[in-house]
This record gives C-alpha cells, sequence and structure tokens, in this order.
C-alpha cells in the first residue's frame, strides 16, 4: 500500500476531512496556531497507529501502556506503527541526564567496566590484579644475580605494639621481619611504640635472580599472598630503592584500596555501589540560604527583615521577642545593625544555651518554656523534611540553594568509580565534556590486543549515538547535563537522535516542530536527519512551520483557513511548488513571497544615554560579556544553540532585575554589576513555563478574567434573589461547585503501580458546579456554558462589558481566539502559555518604563501569526518600553531596532559577543553566523 487514506476525520475541530497521504515520505503539516495540525496529525493520525498496534497485544501487555482516546474518524487505511516525538520536557527527575536518557551513559559504563584500569584514589597507582606466573615473570625480568627480598605485608600503617601477631608469626617458624623499613631478626626486634604508625613485612624468600629459580619464586609468592591478603613486595637488597609491588587483588599495594571485579553497576549514579555517598548520586547539595532568607537586612525582625518571623507571625515573634531579652538586643534595629553573634544565633540557634520562652498558648494563656533555640535556617530545614503539605514544601524550597556536592564535586559518584581510567579519563569527566569532544575523544581510542576486541562492539555503538547527537545540532551539550534543564526543542531532538539510533524501518514518525530552539545554521543538519529517518524507510509526519522544512518535505498539507472553529479544513495539500500556486493557501502566498512580514523602513535610534548595561558576566559559558541593551528598543539576542543566550538574559539580567525592582529573591548567574537600571521600574519574564500545573489553573483564571465574569453572574436578578455572592461561582470553593468532584469535572482514580486515569464526574458531567448554580444564566448561558466558550466567541457575548471585553481583547490580538476560557492548563503548549501571560501583561495599565523579557516567542507560529504577534510587541515598544527577545526566527529579528549576536559556537566554544548592532550591521558582519543568514531577509 503505497498511500495512508484518512476519511471524516473530526477530532478536535477537524471538519469532516478526506486526505491522501504518500507513505515513506516527509510530510510536513501546517497551518495557523489552532488550526487543527496537532489534531490531525497527534490525536488522528498517531492515536490511531498506537492504538491499532497496542490492541495487537495481549491483554496483559496492554495493560502497562496508556492508550489515547480512540479518534473521531470513519476510516483510515495504510497506517504503520507510530512513534510520537513531542516537544514535551524529557523528565523532571533530577536523576535524568543527557547521558542516562539516549542510553549513552549505559554503553560508557559497560566500556569502563570492561577496560577501564581501576587507581588509588589516595595515591593514584593502577590497582592491577595480577597472577602469580605474571609477579614471576617480572621479577625474574630483573638484572641477573640481583640479590632480592620478599616480603609479605601485614600491618600497613597501623598504631599498636602487634604483640600477638609476631608472636603468632614466630610460631610458624618466620626469622626476620621489616619493621617501618628497617630488617630484624625475629628474636632481636627493637621496642616498638604502641602510639606510632607502624608498616610491618615478613620476609618469606631471599635469593638470587637466576632463571632456574622459577618454581621456588612462585612457591615463595603464593605463600606471601596467602599471608598478607593479596600483596607481595619484592626488594633489591643492594638497592633498597628498587622495590616492586604486586597484588592478586584490585588493590593498591601502598594502602590496600582495593575494588571488587569491576561492574557496570559501579558507575551508575543511581546504585549505592557506584552513587557519591555524600549527595546520593544527585551531585549537589541543597541548604537553605540565609541571603535568601534575609529578605531585607536593612529592615528590623518587627518590620519584616526575615518573612514568616516578624510581628504578623504571632507565635514565631514572640520567640524573637524572648530572644531580644535573653540576649539584650533590640528587636526594632535594623537586622544588619545587629552583632553578628546575634545574628548568628538567631540564624543557626543558641547550641546548648537554654533560653525561657513565653508563647501565647491555643487558650489565649502565657505558657512558658525553657529550651535551646533551634535557629531560623535549622527550622525551615525541620520544616521541609517533616511536611507533606506540597503547597508548603513549594513555599519553603524559594529558600533552598543548589551548589555541586562538596565531596564529589558535582560528578555523582564514588571515589572508586571516579577513579577508574580509560586514556587517562574517568568515566564523570567524558561525561562533562561536549558530545562533540566526547565523540573525538571515544573515535581516537587508541587500543590495542584483547581491549581493542572488547572495546569494538561498545565503542561502535557510542560513537554512532554521539553521532546523531552532533548531527542534529546538539554538539554542544554534555552527557551530564540534567535533563530537567533541557528546553522542550533540545529534549525533542535528543529523543529523535535516539530513535534514529534505534534504526527502525516501516515506522510513522510524528514529529511537533522540531525546529524549536534551533539557530538557521544547524536547521539543514536537521532537515539531512528527517530525510535520513525517511530514507531508512519510514514516514515521517511533522507538524511545522520552517520555510527550509517546507521546501525541502515531500509534501505539505496546509490546515485552515482560520483558528479553532474556522479551521479544521484541508485548505491546500501537495508539493511546495502546488501550494504556492493554491491560491486559498495562506501559507503559499508567504512561501511565494506574494505576503511577507516587512522590514521596517526606518530603525529607532539608539540612545547611548538611555541603555541597559550588564557587565562582566561569567555564567556558564559566558566568557566575561559586557553588553548593552537600548532602553525603549526592541532588542533581539541572537546566536548558534548553546551560545549563552539563555544565561545572558534569563539567569542574568532577568533576577538581577526583579532582585532591584520586583524585590525578589532569586539566584543571579555570576556577574559585576548591571548599569542603567534606573531607567525601568518592573520587569516581566515572559517564559514557557505552563501557567499552572493543576486542571484548576484556565486562561479565564490566570489572565483575571473569571473574577469580573463571577460577579457578573453575582449581579444578575436571580442570583441577587438568592443571596449568590461571587464565591458562588468559584470552583475552588464549597457553595456553588460540584462536591462530588470537588469542582474538577472529573474524578481522580488512583490506579497505584499505573498511572493515574481520570474519568468524567457522573454527577455534574463535566460542568463543575451543581445544580443550584448551573440555574443562574446571564444572556441565556449559566456559568459552565461561559467556560466552554471560545475567546473569539465570548468577546462578541462579552461586548458591553468593557472590563471582560479589554481582557478578551489582549487574548484575541496575541492570536488565541480559538482557546476556550476554561481550558486546562496542562493541555496548554508552551507557545500558547506564554500567550497567554503576554496578553495578561498587555491588559494591565502601562507605565512605559517596562522591561519585557520574551524567550522565543514565535514557538508553534504561523507566518501569519508571527505578524499579529509582532504588532503586539511593537505596540509595547512605542509606548516607551523596553523589550528583549531570545529569538532564532529571522522574520523577528529583522524587525528588531538592535541585535546582541552571540557565538561563535554552542558550549565552551560559545559565550562571546560577536556583534551588537542594528540588523543590517549584523548582516554585514564576518564573523556572525546569524548576520549570514540574515542578508538574505532584509
Amino acid at each position: 500500500m503505497e498511500n495512508i487514506t484518512v476519511q471524516g476525520a473530526r477530532t478536535h475541530n477537524l471538519k469532516n476531512i478526506h486526505l491522501t497521504l504518500p507513505r515513506n515520505q516527509l510530510i510536513v503539516i501546517t497551518g495557523l496556531s489552532g488550526s487543527g495540525k496537532s489534531s490531525l496529525a497527534f490525536d488522528t493520525l498517531y492515536a490511531e497507529g498506537q492504538r491499532r498496534y497496542v490492541e495487537s497485544l495481549s491483554a496483559y501487555a496492554r495493560q502497562f501502556l496508556s492508550m489515547m482516546d480512540k479518534p473521531d474518524v470513519d476510516h483510515i487505511e495504510g497506517l504503520s506503527p507510530a512513534i510520537s516525538i513531542e516537544q514535551k520536557s524529557t523528565s523532571h527527575n533530577p536523576r535524568s541526564t543527557v547521558g542516562t536518557v539516549t542510553e549513552i551513559y549505559d554503553y560508557l559504563r559497560l566500556l569502563f567496566a570492561r577496560i577501564g584500569v581501576p587507581h588509588c584514589p589516595t595515591h593514584h597507582l593502577p590497582l592491577n590484579a595480577q597472577t602469580v606466573s605474571q609477579m614471576v615473570d617480572q621479577i625474574l625480568a630483573l638484572e641477573e644475580d640481583s640479590r632480592i627480598m620478599l616480603l609479605a605485608p601485614i600491618v600497613r600503617d597501623r598504631k599498636g605494639e602487634h604483640i600477638k601477631l609476631i608472636d603468632g608469626l614466630k610460631a610458624q617458624g618466620y626469622l626476620r621481619l621489616r619493621i617501618d623499613g628497617q630488617v630484624y631478626e625475629i628474636d632481636e626486634l627493637p621496642e616498638i611504640n604502641p602510639k606510632q604508625k607502624h608498616s610491618i613485612e615478613v620476609v618469606i624468600d631471599r635469593f638470587k635472580v637466576r632463571s632456574n629459580i622459577a618454581q621456588r619464586l612462585a612457591e615463595s609468592i603464593e605463600t606471601a599472598l596467602g599471608l598478607s591478603e593479596g600483596l607481595v613486595y619484592a626488594v633489591d637488597m643492594q638497592n633498597p630503592e628498587i622495590e616492586l609491588h604486586f597484588s592478586a587483588n584490585y588493590a593498591c599495594p601502598e594502602c590496600g584500596f582495593s575494588l571488587p571485579e569491576l561492574e557496570p553497576r559501579l558507575f551508575s549514579f543511581n546504585n549505592p555501589t557506584g552513587a557519591c555517598p555524600t549527595c546520593d548520586g544527585l551531585g549537589v547539595s541543597q541548604f537553605f540560604d540565609r541571603t535568601k532568607v534575609i529578605t531585607d537586612g536593612d529592615l528590623s525582625l518587627a518590620a519584616g527583615a526575615i518573612r514568616g518571623w516578624d510581628k504578623r507571625a504571632f507565635y514565631y515573634y514572640s520567640m524573637i521577642l524572648s530572644l531580644a531579652k535573653h540576649y539584650k538586643f533590640d528587636p526594632e534595629a535594623p537586622f544588619n545593625a545587629l552583632p553578628s553573634k546575634i545574628q548568628e544565633i538567631i540564624l543557626n540557634g543558641s547550641g546548648t544555651e537554654e533560653i525561657d520562652f513565653e508563647y501565647f498558648g491555643s487558650n489565649g494563656k502565657v505558657v512558658q518554656r525553657t529550651h535551646a533555640f533551634e535557629g531560623i535556617l535549622p527550622n525551615l530545614e525541620r520544616r521541609y523534611r517533616e511536611t507533606e503539605s506540597q503547597s508548603m514544601r513549594e513555599e519553603l524550597a524559594k529558600y533552598l540553594t543548589s551548589c555541586p556536592c562538596q565531596a564529589c564535586g558535582g560528578a555523582r559518584l564514588n571515589p572508586a568509580a571516579r577513579n577508574v581510567l580509560i586514556d587517562d579519563h574517568s568515566i564523570d569527566q567524558v561525561t562533562a565534556m561536549s558530545i562533540e569532544d566526547a565523540l573525538t575523544w571515544s573515535s581516537s581510542m587508541a587500543l590495542t590486543g584483547a581491549r581493542a576486541e572488547i572495546a569494538d562492539k561498545i565503542l561502535k555503538e557510542i560513537n554512532e549515538r554521539l553521532g546523531f547527537l552532533v548531527n542534529v545540532g546538539l554538539d554542544y551539550l554534555n552527557l551530564s547535563r540534567s535533563a530537567e534543564t533541557l528546553s522542550g526543542g533540545e529534549a525533542q531532538r535528543i529523543r529523535l537522535a535516539s530513535q534514529i539510533g534505534a534504526g527502525l524501518v516501516g515506522v510513522m514518525y510524528v514529529l511537533d516542530e522540531p525546529s524549536i530552539g534551533l539557530h538557521q545554521r544547524d536547521n539543514d543538519r536537521l532537515l539531512k536527519t528527517l530525510i535520513h529517518l525517511r530514507d531508512l524507510g519510514n514516514t515521517v509526519i511533522v507538524v511545522e512551520h520552517d520555510e527550509d522544512a517546507m521546501r525541502a518535505a515531500d509534501y505539505i498539507v496546509d490546515i485552515g483557513p482560520g483558528a479553532g472553529v474556522h479551521g479544521g479544513h484541508v485548505v491546500a495539500e501537495g508539493t511546495a511548488q502546488e501550494i504556492m500556486r493554491n491560491p486559498n493557501s495562506l501559507t503559499g502566498k508567504y512561501l511565494s513571497g506574494e505576503l511577507s512580514i516587512e522590514v521596517p523602513k526606518t530603525r529607532t535610534q539608539n540612545d547611548p544615554e538611555k541603555q541597559l548595561t550588564i557587565v562582566g558576566a561569567t555564567g556558564n559559558n559566558l566568557k566575561n560579556v559586557t553588553v548593552n541593551i537600548p532602553v525603549g528598543l526592541l532588542t533581539c539576542v541572537t546566536g548558534v544553540s548553546g551560545s549563552g543566550k539563555s544565561t545572558l538574559i534569563n539567569d542574568t539580567l532577568y533576577p538581577f532585575a526583579a532582585n532591584a525592582l520586583n524585590r525578589a529573591s532569586q539566584e543571579v548567574a555570576p556577574v559585576k554589576e548591571l548599569k542603567g537600571l534606573e531607567h525601568i521600574d518592573k520587569v516581566i519574564n515572559i517564559d514557557q513555563s505552563p501557567i499552572g500545573r493543576t486542571p484548576r489553573s484556565n486562561p479565564a483564571t490566570y489572565t483575571g478574567l473569571f473574577t469580573p465574569i463571577r460577579e457578573l453572574f453575582a449581579g444578575t436578578a436571580e442570583a441577587r434573589a438568592r443571596g449568590y455572592t461571587a464565591g458562588r461561582f468559584s470552583f475552588n470553593v464549597k457553595g456553588g461547585r460540584c462536591e462530588a468532584c470537588q469542582g474538577d469535572g472529573l474524578i481522580k482514580v488512583e490506579m497505584h503501580f499505573l498511572p493515574d486515569v481520570y474519568v468524567l464526574c457522573d454527577v455534574c458531567k463535566g460542568k463543575r458546579y451543581n445544580r443550584e448554580t448551573l440555574d443562574i444564566q446571564y444572556k441565556g448561558k449559566n456559568i459552565s456554558e461561559v467556560l466552554e466558550m471560545t475567546v473569539e466567541d465570548a468577546c462578541e457575548f462579552f461586548s458591553a462589558i468593557p472590563v471582560i471585553h479589554r481582557r478578551l481583547t489582549t487574548l484575541m490580538d496575541v492570536g488565541l481566539s480559538y482557546i476556550t476560557l476554561g481550558q486546562n492548563a496542562t493541555t496548554l503548549s508552551g507557545g500558547e502559555a506564554q500567550r497567554v501571560k503576554l496578553s495578561r501583561e498587555l491588559s494591565k495599565r502601562d507605565t512605559g518604563k517596562t522591561l519585557y523579557i520574551l524567550d522565543e516567542p514565535t514557538t508553534g507560529l504561523h507566518f501569519h501569526d508571527i505578524a499579529q504577534l509582532l504588532s503586539v510587541i511593537h505596540t509595547l515598544r512605542d509606548q516607551g518600553n523596553t523589550i528583549v527577545i531570545i529569538e532564532h526566527n529571522l522574520d523577528v529579528i529583522k524587525t528588531a531596532d538592535w541585535i546582541v549576536d552571540l557565538g561563535p559556537e554552542g558550549g565552551y566554544k560559545g559565550g562571546r559577543v560577536i556583534g551588537e548592532g542594528t540588523p543590517e550591521m549584523i548582516a554585514n558582519h564576518a564573523d556572525s553566523a546569524t548576520g549570514h543568514f540574515l542578508k538574505d531577509f532584509l
């Protein structure tokens, strides 16, 4: 069968579409945001492909696999088993790393266990287990007639007289001992000081090196090994500096540090055998940071120098008053003005010193107790450890700081694992390299003999997988990078590389915007990877807006013409040329150049007197970077993936400005100073993190729309007659909500060893409210029906209510006309969540002195959506605000007033400023990879 045939697809907003897609081709599905692309690709094609495959398995196997809902479609023919590679973050498990996710770390563990050479952590000597024959051969290789003494070490660096031990040796017939380097007759030993450490060896044999003594030597060595638990020393009697140490175990001949046989689990930081005992294999230790706990040292304890311990916190402040009475300090004085000893006691406790405390009991009476003061930091640690409340844990976590584990230096492994070397590199040193360098190390390894034979197959797997990661533009990452710190695009490309490594044939791959977060330069490599996946004999279906991807595709499906209810139709299908010739296709008009995002005719000039200057930023890979960001202009921060854009803006500029202007207490990456903040009065970071992690969060609650809507319902005549307040219409509190599902609309069924299942509440049928609340209507609609409306419908419905209409208009302006007001926040994509946040900021009163920071706002946006978003961003700028955007999209970069370009590569090869200036200046910059591609857009 050569085609995949879809008939009557009606999933979500799809309008009963019929479609024929060629198999074993690269197919791009494109269209406006919300037009139904994902509904077709993921919720129809992938869902049905996966469902059919899973249904072919036994009932036993099926119980372990989560099934997607059966799509609303009449018939699909020609499907293969389907694999989806989405943008979702890989893992929130701090133990997942790039190495473990790609399985490269498993192969590295095997490699180090099979050919690694263990070394002593203290003396750095190789721990080679040798056979008796090998020891004999090495001794016989010494100069002939050399006089050799064979020793068995029985005491090494231990205090004591060791009388019992020496008497035992005398009884066994031994004649000589070497004590602390001197040889004595066993009957004429010196006095041994029991308070000093001593080393004692038994003289087993003395001989001249001759070829005919092999048998005698082997027997003597065996005797020595039996006596000393596997260690033998051979000393040249004429030249005592020549001393050979042999071990039959994996043990250090100096200190006896030993290892059992090397196994892969020794190198696993998720296994007690290999994990660092101090941090349990996490590589970081967390502590309550005094700089975060003290919110403002210029305030007094009474006024709130330490949040939660001021006058408003009755119980804890009574402790402070008792402390003040005992140590005679003034709780009304600024915290910084208190003596350092008092500050130390307040933060870390009084130790063993007991203090008379007076508390107010629950009955209002004064209770007196005498005990030591725990200290604020230990108190926070204890509460964090003991609490079972997730919200309390999240609140306390704000005061935690992570730092690399002192014991392992962030390597996650114990000393034994860190001292097994191949080519002078330990496994943690290899995982700390960039993927590009790790590939160079593994492919240039010079091994011989048995080691080469053993390593050959393992290295082949490692090199292939590392090569695939390089090909998808991830050469700047390192294998030890925690998976939870990866962006959606990076996580997706890692999964893509893993799939190519699997080498499957005859599969249908469905990908969601794999080009996200990729610089134009790396895009070519990604497209080659997708084409390689297709050439293996797979159907590759990509939801994508990237122009290069569309031009490289074998087949394009354009869904539209609009978003939400206005979408769901196949507007055009065929090759890129056919799409361009189709007059109905909006995508085709942008591809052919009929429509385009215009380059501004004039650029707003940069005023050197008004700019933010980041001075000496050195976080992560930044090399002492100093850059200027013009105030009141739109600045794009560009550069190849991993060049340091996020470190400079999200980890340095934003937290520094937020701490200074918003009174936040965020961790700032190392930087000397940030000048020019007097031109700004607040900073807003509009990132792609979810607007909420529970089904209770939705666009209506997040944007503040829901409060005036509830007040509107409470103001109707029927509601007033019944005495209903706005609280009645909240699904978060008792009263108006359905108590069977507590206002969720769904009931969570815990499945223990399987993922939890959510089923529709059979009392309210998913409406969230009880019958009495739903009786109240405004213009013929109840509160549940309003939450089911799309933004576009609600905008018309509430057109007469300015406070609601204004907020809905901003949601429309950022291109979210198709989402419903009550849509579960967890179902919004990163790009949608970011635009919901942007709309909330737009609906606030503008001061004209705000710094807005956006990280790739064009994620998931079609050309036409980008044009709409840019008009919103330009409006904000024209009001005097400063906008900083991290972006790869050249349509956005060309409209910027100013560009800061970082590079020249990713990882440790990046972190430098390549150029600063207008788009025209960057386009003419010889060293700028961004400028090279930007030329064609200006």
